[in-house]
């Protein structure tokens, strides 16, 4: 694609890489004066968000508002409640999303973007809190928030000081620090943060549980104490998980044996066609509760290099065993 005037320019590999670290300082440089001037008033922010019985409702045009769909999902994702309203819509029918016990987090650099402050007398006759995020303390915006956080930047990083680079990372930066100071506040946990996201990679390490994905019934290779050798083979093989559980007449776990048992046994020169399953046995084998989660199955396996762990109830009765494969398939691994 050509420029909007004159003849397109040659690539020059040095000058673009030149003006790639020169974004990367510039905007870091806004990041750290943003830190440094941080105040009491994101404390009271946090509060007023804290105290706020609804959601938030974030509002941004054009760059700010991509800037606020970001922010909404973030701390939708963290444990507050929240969602985006396109100010230009809210105008035409979707302010009512908007209740008073809500907080309206409105994002403009300049903080006279025409669609946002239009909205700013309704916001103010239905009594919702309004928490800024503008580059000018003095704008129209600034002069009707409840609170304004300030995300004002020397310049942007683009070369022409024209369009919206420093200032969008400054709003974005902002947005986080909030999410992070809430979710901090609100006692947020890892496992709360997978329930919202129960289709990522994370909601299944942090959802999954040994229960989710345990062999049972028929399924599970055991044997008595006193099954012979070849009758051991036979269960490991007919249930093809490397591994067969020695259980007593009341099904509690006595022992393991596995295929890497009998490689060792093999190499050792160990008579085995006249041996019992409780002379080959691992007696105490390593077990897992049903209610533990499958990362921590998978955790256990890796610490140990085994690749299969009976389940088993606070009594020691097998209830199940899980196998890697089955971690696998869960995608817990």
């Amino acid at each position: 694609m050509t420029p909007a005037s004159g003849a397109p320019r040659l690539f020059d590999a040095e000058q673009t890489l030149r003006l790639a670290r020169e974004t990367f300082e510039i905007e870091a440089a806004a990041l750290r004066a943003l830190a440094a001037r941080v105040d009491a008033r994101f404390a009271q922010a946090v509060q007023l968000v804290l105290r706020t019985k609804g959601r938030v409702v974030v509002m941004g045009m054009g760059k700010s508002g991509h800037i606020g769909r970001k922010i909404a999902a973030t701390l939708a994702s963290t444990g507050t409640p929240a969602f985006f309203v396109h100010p230009a819509e809210a105008s035409h029918g979707d302010l009512g999303m908007v209740t008073a016990d809500d907080l309206v987090l409105a994002i403009s650099n300049s903080g006279e973007s025409h669609e946002l402050t239009a909205l700013l007398p309704v916001l103010r006759r239905l009594g919702v809190p309004l928490v800024a995020l503008t580059g000018q303390l003095q704008s129209t915006l600034a002069r009707h928030a409840d609170l304004t956080l300030d995300c004002s930047v020397e310049r942007e990083a683009c070369p022409l000081n024209l369009a919206p680079t420093t200032s969008t990372t400054a709003q974005l930066a902002m947005g986080d620090a909030l999410a992070v100071a809430l979710l901090e506040a609100r006692g947020f946990r890892p496992e709360d943060f997978a329930r919202s996201h129960p289709g990522g990679a994370l909601g299944r390490k942090l959802l999954t549980h040994v229960r989710d994905v345990m062999r049972t019934g028929d399924a599970l290779p055991r044997v008595r104490p006193e099954a012979t050798f070849s009758a051991l083979m036979r269960e490991m093989s007919a249930k093809s998980l490397g591994a067969a559980v020695i259980v007593d007449a009341q099904e509690r776990v006595l022992g393991i044996f596995t295929d890497g048992d009998l490689r060792r046994r093999i190499e050792a020169g160990a008579e085995l066609r006249t041996a019992t399953a409780a002379q080959l046995m691992h007696a105490n084998p390593r077990c897992i509760a049903p209610d533990a989660l499958a990362a921590d199955a998978a955790e256990l396996m890796e610490r140990h290099a085994i690749t299969s762990v009976p389940v088993v109830d606070a009594q020691g009765t097998l209830l199940g065993m899980v196998h890697i494969g089955d971690l696998m398939r869960a995608k817990v691994i």
